[in-house]
């Protein structure tokens, strides 16, 4: 992974909000950093309100936006010392969070502020980073994955265990950033989540963030791990007639219409068809976020009905521990791999389908990777559950 810092060009973009811009664009111009949404960044500015008084103020990605394609409007205005002081409560609810969130930005009609905003707020930096780094989550997401992320970096980070996003996540990273941070250190590890860099400057914090992250890739090549071998022919001619089966149930199993994008390159067909396919693909996503777009396991094969059986079964389970009543979701699956047809994936749209292709296509790196690193262990069925069925 190289740097995509580009002098002549940052000089198109003015002040601190625009170079905020132009370093979120050059993060979402790498898949292999953030997915079709994900990651989010920041940058603490201070300004003059309507009455003249000097404010200090959190501009974060917005709801809704990508960072791919982000532009100054996607970066709410937030009052900086109400989140560093929420951060000291010892709880606020989901709702809470949000109404503070919403109640003390400085532009009523701005999107709804990251749920991550308060996380931001309480490091110390005024440009923050925050990216679902595949090499990071790879790490992670196998036995003893803190241990391999310590021999990584060292004192160069912080480690946050996973858990939730949201206020408990930034109350926990606020108290550990404390406990840990010393004159080394350039970034912040979420366990089974992503990773976090920061500097005062927009090009420090982004290629901090390019250097934490390939040591992760360096990491995974001398464990003999980078390099993969997808040695089954691609497919060519695809089983039109039993596609479109396909298509008719997982339609009637989620009540709406669905496409189909099928991928039957030579990854995808080395994928579902390898022998330990029941075991890989059977425990959960790269990152949580992904649960919203992919559900939690994909289908092995074509039975939609044994699916359905299973994702109910799924809800009943996971719903039983919730805090709050939960309301079962469609239960069709999104991510189908099969020995013929390939990766498949279903959505309401092309576009969604498509979304989905793309994370599934990273999914099927990770976990190769990974299970050439002692093995692929992704989060708890719990875990997961928690961030499919959370209210925000």
């Amino acid at each position: 992974m190289k740097s995509l810092w580009d002098d002549n060009e940052a000089k198109q973009y003015q002040g601190d909000l625009g170079l905020r811009v132009y370093t979120s664009r050059l993060l979402g111009r790498d898949t292999s950093l953030v997915l079709h949404g994900g990651g989010n960044t920041s940058v603490k500015v201070t300004e003059k309100n309507i009455v003249g008084g000097e404010q200090a103020l959190l501009c974060v990605k917005g709801s809704g936006w990508d960072l791919e394609t982000i532009d100054t409007p996607g970066f709410p205005a937030v009052k900086l010392d109400h989140l560093i002081k929420l951060a000291e409560l010892e709880s606020l609810s989901d709702p809470e969070m949000v109404n503070e969130l919403r109640t003390h930005m400085t532009d009523a009609s701005a999107p709804t502020p990251s749920v991550e905003a308060i996380l931001h707020a309480t490091l110390p930096y005024k440009f923050v980073d925050h990216t679902h780094a595949d090499a990071v989550v790879t790490i992670t997401n196998t036995p003893k994955g803190l241990d391999k992320i310590k021999q990584i970096y060292g004192d160069s980070v912080v480690y946050i265990p996973y858990i939730m996003p949201g206020f408990d996540l930034a109350r926990l990273c606020a108290i550990e950033f404390e406990k840990q941070r010393n004159d080394n250190t350039i970034g912040m590890v979420l366990m089974n989540h992503g990773i976090f860099s920061f500097a005062d400057n927009a090009k420090e914090s982004y290629e901090r963030m390019i250097t934490l992250v390939n040591m992760a890739e360096d990491y995974i090549k001398q464990q003999s791990a980078w390099a993969l071998n997808y040695d089954t022919p691609a497919q060519d001619d695809c089983d039109a007639v039993a596609l479109a089966e396909l298509r008719l149930n997982i339609s009637r199993a989620g009540g709406f219409p669905v496409v189909l994008s099928s991928q039957r390159d030579g990854k995808a067909m080395t994928f579902c068809n390898r022998s330990d396919l029941n075991k890989i693909s059977q425990q959960g996503p790269a990152t949580p976020d992904h649960v919203i777009r992919t559900k939690r396991l994909p289908l092995i094969g074509r039975d939609v009905d044994a699916y359905v059986d299973a994702y109910k079964s799924y809800f009943k389970t996971q719903s039983a521990n919730a805090r709050d009543p939960k309301t079962i979701l469609d239960t069709a699956p999104r991510v189908i791999l099969d020995k013929e047809l390939g990766m498949v994936t279903a959505g309401k749209s092309v576009k969604e389908a498509n979304i989905i292709a793309d994370i599934y296509d990273h999914t099927m790196d990770i976990i190769a990777r990974a299970e050439l690193m002692g093995g692929w262990h992704a989060l708890s069925a719990q875990d997961v559950f928690d961030m499919e069925y959370w209210d925000l």
